[in-house]
């Protein structure tokens, strides 16, 4: 019988400075519950959003080292769980982008593992936007992670990639049990997708889903839905959050019930075709 885990999701209005960020993770982490196996999620976008042109390349930092990642390291520590920073940009080979990349830190501060956003969202949205352009300045990972953390096999998507189920059943196939989705996903299309497509990728990868999200209307206007989730492999939804406020959702999940499930109706030994991963 596996251990009781607890997921966390954490989601919050993050703006363009760095360190008011970090404040704000520091102060919603302290209201999550102790438990002696906790994985946090935080939202795409944590470290940084919603800035000028060229900061999030202004602040990107060499993967591995930096001001920014020493800080968050350092809060996985101080609240000994397991820590999934959903984005934070890193460098790249091109000096004219940055990866976003979702860094996993141990309740030791050790980073565990990295991924770095596949799918990026070039796309035309009816919102104050209009046109959202990730790849004039993000530079598409090239790898998938799956972070092994005893029972718990934890599968690393980011916002967009969730459209695109060959990912998640990729990682399934290498036996992910929890898909940690952060996001920040624009109000429309959320309202629109979000929980059709979070729970669609729980139930055919019979895996727990931990989306945490961004949320409200930040400061160069753009706007997120929130509705942080958490979501069971029978794609029941554990816990939400609105769709105004700051604010941490936490439950216990029973690895077991993956087990068990995936007996009753192994989709998975079932499944007669296999994606392609095109780079």
């Amino acid at each position: 019988m596996a251990k009781p885990w607890r997921l966390s999701a954490v989601q919050l209005t993050s703006g363009p400075d760095a360190l008011a960020n970090l404040a704000k993770v520091d102060q919603l982490l302290a209201q999550l519950p102790k438990a002696e196996q906790h994985l946090a999620v935080l939202p795409e976008g944590v470290a940084v959003f919603a800035g000028p042109d060229g900061l999030n390349l202004q602040l990107a930092e060499t993967l591995g080292a930096g001001t920014f990642q020493s800080a968050y390291a350092t809060l996985a520590k101080k609240y000994q769980l397991y820590l999934l920073v959903g984005t934070l940009p890193t460098r790249t080979s091109d000096p004219k982008r940055f990866a976003a990349s979702s860094l996993l830190y141990s309740p030791e501060g050790e980073l565990l593992a990295d991924y770095q956003k596949i799918h990026l969202f070039d796309a035309l949205v009816n919102d104050s936007s209009q046109q959202y352009s990730e790849s004039a300045t993000t530079m598409a990972g090239k790898k998938l992670t799956l972070a092994q953390l005893g029972d718990l096999r934890l599968g690393m998507l980011i916002c967009y990639d969730i459209r695109f189920p060959g990912l998640a059943q990729a990682l399934a196939a290498q036996g992910m049990n929890v898909m940690a989705v952060p996001s920040a996903f624009t109000t429309v299309t959320g309202e629109a997708h979000w929980h059709t497509l979070l729970r669609a990728r729980a139930i055919e990868t019979q895996s727990f889903v931990v989306a945490p999200a961004q949320i409200g209307t930040h400061i160069n206007g753009r706007q997120t839905y929130g509705h942080s989730l958490i979501i069971d492999p029978w794609g029941r939804i554990l816990a939400e959050a609105d769709g105004s406020s700051e604010m941490v959702l936490s439950v216990e999940i029973d690895l077991d019930y993956c087990q068990q499930l995936a007996e009753k109706m192994p989709v998975r030994h079932h499944n007669r075709f296999q994606s392609e991963f095109k780079v």
